[in-house]
């Protein structure tokens, strides 16, 4: 099997790094090469394990996953190779591909990734869309001794906060307000890293997608030097809240307001999120945010705090209903359809401080975004990562924006007589 690999991406073939980076601008055939590389060393005698990984499993079947058939059906081994579409595995003799989402669907818990200890290659996409801590899990349950280990990450820049250009990059000016040009640091010995755009492999698109691309420096300015050209942003793209400001503790005078808890255990962290009324907006303290967290923790965290009342994702009755037995009165959020964006729009209108112990609350907020289409635009859905703290928050504040229920007036109804005593709101 002889494949054309754009010379861009040779060092991607010889390098003997763990990390590579492809980074860059859109359109720069980096699933293409990426899937050239898997096919390759699928159909090499020597060992080899792949998973093909995004943040969520099901969006890997139209991206890398296809990707690799399509590479296979082009050089005419399609036939030779056992493909089992429904759970998105190709192998070739001893040597296998397989499809991992660090989590099964929107909402899940994240997977479990120490099945993958005799795994010798990872390929990310969407590798921004994963939290530093997903990586670090993963990367650390790669140690099998059959084969040099390489993880790929495939990504446009984000944001000059994102971990991944915190840990690998410095950033240099690149004379367009607001964008960066990434640059790996020099101390960095064990990442290769390839950046490229769409002029890097425009023989493989089409004019009309070039004109469209080149378009964009005018009438979409942003979305062409972040997307196209492949710069690192000052602020993540679709960034939902902003103006925040960080307050060194809660002042005496603020009002204790309530508690939003939004559940995790295995990966997820729980979130559980103390909300004041102060200065004719609200201050967010972070109380916990941690995984493993089992609802006696819950329950035990929530009784060492001033009273108040909590609101809880109303996704885990089970969890309610067990923290309430240590004598508590969680009560589950009202959810429905648009509730999210109706709470985040409360937010957004809301004077907003963070307590600077938060440490969390501020890595979700410089990074909760909405979820786009590949031309930018917007979904007007939030994007199912960096909002753990964000879910808690808008749990907390329910109330305020939803009172269709007998529990959220009466606690409107109190809170707009400024007490502060809710021991009566229980539903029990």
């Amino acid at each position: 099997m002889k494949q054309i690999v754009n010379t861009k991406y040779k060092s991607l073939f010889t390098t003997d790094k763990r990390y590579i980076i492809l980074m860059g601008g859109r359109g720069a055939g980096r699933s293409t090469v990426a899937s050239q590389k898997a096919l390759a060393n699928l159909t090499a005698p020597e060992y080899f394990r792949c998973a093909i990984m995004r943040y969520i499993l099901g969006d890997i079947r139209n991206s890398i996953y296809r990707e690799i058939k399509d590479r296979a059906e082009e050089n005419g081994i399609i036939d030779a190779l056992n493909v089992n579409d429904s759970a998105m595995v190709i192998e070739y003799g001893q040597n296998t591909i397989n499809a991992v989402g660090f989590k099964k669907s929107s909402g899940d818990q994240k997977a479990k990734l120490k099945s993958l200890a005799n795994y010798n290659c990872v390929i990310i996409e969407e590798a921004d869309e994963i939290n530093e801590e997903d990586f670090i899990q993963l990367d650390d349950s790669l140690r099998t001794v059959k084969g040099d280990i390489k993880i790929i990450l495939l990504l446009n820049p984000p944001s000059k906060d994102h971990w991944i250009i915190k840990k690998w990059f410095n950033l240099k000016e690149s004379g367009q307000k607001g964008f960066y040009i990434p640059e790996l640091k020099s101390e960095i010995q064990d990442v290769e890293y390839i950046f490229t755009d769409f002029e890097d492999n425009i023989k493989n698109i089409d004019p009309a997608t070039i004109y469209k691309y080149r378009a964009y420096e005018t009438t979409k300015p942003n979305h062409f030097y972040n997307m196209i050209k492949g710069y690192v942003p000052e602020t993540v793209r679709g960034k939902i809240y902003n103006n925040w400001l960080p307050i060194d503790t809660v002042p005496h005078e603020a009002q204790l307001v309530s508690h939003g808890v939004d559940f995790g255990y295995s990966n997820d962290p729980t979130a559980i999120v103390a909300i004041y009324k102060y200065n004719g907006g609200y201050i967010f303290d972070e109380v916990a945010y941690q995984a493993g967290l089992k609802n006696p923790d819950i329950a035990n965290l929530l009784k060492m705090q001033e009273q108040s009342i909590v609101i809880a994702d109303s996704s885990e009755p089970k969890s309610i209903d067990e923290i309430n037995a240590y004598g508590l009165s969680v009560q589950p959020a009202v959810k429905g359809q648009g509730s999210i964006n109706q709470g985040i729009q409360y937010v957004q209108s809301q004077k907003i401080w963070y307590t600077k112990r938060s440490t969390n609350i501020k890595t979700e907020y410089e990074n909760y975004a909405w979820a786009e289409d590949k031309d930018g635009k917007s979904l007007n859905t939030p994007k199912d990562i960096y909002n753990h703290a964000m879910d808690a928050i808008r749990y907390g504040l329910s109330f305020f924006f939803k009172v269709d229920t007998d529990v959220n007036k009466k606690v409107k109804e109190q809170f707009n007589r400024n007490e502060t005593n809710f021991e009566d709101f229980s539903t029990k």
